[in-house]
């Protein structure tokens, strides 16, 4: 049974013009730490840091940078030194997950070049499609999806949202990032997925899940309903009680669907869990309406029911974690599998579990036993480039850096306050 210090179990009653209402409330338990804090960042990752920084293009993106040459085709080999949206995001997320900003940190010139290049690749696409970029044909995007850019575009933009170095680049970011939500939004298909195919574009489908949250996060608007869409898939492809999780798009390797669905459902209930307060208080407030209470209800319930289902998920696959079998994924280190780290290591983080200290312990022993001896990461197997690995690895190993506002906010309230 997985140890979680936020309790999906509890329930208590809220009456409301006299009907109850059961919502699920969070609750410190005190044989679990208050908060898990951020490890000192390691040589490892400063080694990886430094490695990036020195592979940073003239135009602030990066490229995909040296790969096995057995996952070298003929037809990429024209690009690997051209400066893609994917791979600069990576870079430029493995140094906010150090601590850095456009505007702080002794990365933060890397990063301001960096979210230049990225919006500026976005300022020239066009309104309508999903594509952000006109690289086409990358390592990333092979095995991904063609979309991944997109993605992962609006997740950077959401990290440094408001921290630019002048107002300017504050706008640019804003008026970036809601042209890429608005894309996204736009072409959302009714089973909530983005399609694109790829090798494993279960990933994809979850880095577009965080990218919305977080944007949502960090209050730019974000669509409700496509929100909604995006976290029913997710919830779908798990099945909580068996632990079994649906294998579309995950390439036949259960890592990848357990990772990528768990961080998606785990992004969306970051989101609610923030937004409770703000109907809690509607319930309190003798001007709203019945209408407003109605909502207030309805929202704290699928707040309620997804803290549950993440509870239940979380339990029945706790086990797998220690599988070694499992962790190795495709049977050898890749860009998937490290990503599938990061899913799995922010939603252990995000409901405060006791496993994630050993998952952690284990994790990162294996990543810093791969790191070469220039400070990179390169992988084994389809995602093989130093860019995209090294990016991730450090994010891996940063994972207890990343952004985990539904903590600091859950732990305000007793259940009394609710």
């Amino acid at each position: 049974m997985l140890t979680r210090a936020i309790s999906v179990g509890l329930a208590l009653t809220i009456l409301v013009g006299g009907a109850p209402l059961s919502i699920a409330a969070p609750l410190q338990q005190p044989s679990a730490p208050a908060t898990i804090q951020p490890k000192p960042i390691s040589e490892n990752v400063q080694r990886g840091l430094t490695y990036l920084a020195g592979q940073q293009l003239a135009t602030g993106g990066w490229s995909e940078g040296e790969e096995s040459a057995y996952m070298r085709s003929s037809s990429q080999a024209n690009i690997k030194d051209v400066a893609n949206v994917a791979d600069t995001c990576m870079a430029a997320l493995a140094f906010v997950r150090a601590g850095n900003q456009p505007n702080k940190g002794r990365y933060a010139s890397n990063l301001q070049k960096a979210v230049e290049f990225v919006c500026q690749s976005i300022g020239k696409a066009d309104n309508d499609s999903l594509y952000v970029t006109d690289v086409r044909g990358t390592r990333v995007q092979s095995k991904l999806g063609p979309y991944v850019d997109t993605f992962l575009a609006s997740l950077l933009l959401a990290e440094v949202k408001d921290h630019m170095q002048d107002a300017q680049g504050n706008v640019c970011v804003t008026t970036a990032l809601n042209k890429v939500l608005g894309k996204i939004e736009r072409n959302q298909a009714e089973n909530g997925t983005w399609g694109g195919g790829g090798w494993a574009p279960i990933h994809s489908q979850a880095l577009a899940s965080k990218a919305l949250n977080r944007a949502s996060q960090v209050g730019a608007i974000v669509r409700k309903d496509v929100l909604a869409r995006a976290e029913k898939v997710a919830r779908a492809n798990m099945d909580a009680p068996s632990g079994g999780v649906a294998m579309s798009g995950a390439a036949g390797v259960e890592l990848y669907a357990i990772g990528a669905n768990l961080g998606a459902a785990q992004d969306a209930l970051n989101t609610k869990r923030l937004e409770a307060d703000r109907f809690r208080e509607v319930l309190k407030s003798p001007l709203s309406s019945p209408a407003a209470i109605k909502d207030a209800r309805e929202q704290l319930q699928s707040y309620a029911d997804a803290e549950a289902s993440q509870g239940r998920a979380l339990s029945a696959v706790a086990s797998r974690f220690k599988d070694q079998r499992f962790v190795a994924g495709f049977g050898c280190n890749g860009g998937e599998e490290f990503l599938s780290y990061l899913q799995i290591s922010e939603t252990l983080l995000a409901n405060q579990s006791k496993e994630f200290a050993d998952w952690d312990k284990r994790i990162t022993e294996n990543i810093n036993r791969v790191q070469t001896a220039d400070g990179s990461w390169i992988g084994q197997h389809c995602i093989t480039s130093r860019t995209f690995c090294t990016s991730a690895a450090v994010m891996v190993l940063t994972a207890d850096r990343a952004p985990r506002p539904s903590i600091a906010k859950a732990d305000t309230h007793s259940p009394a306050s609710l």
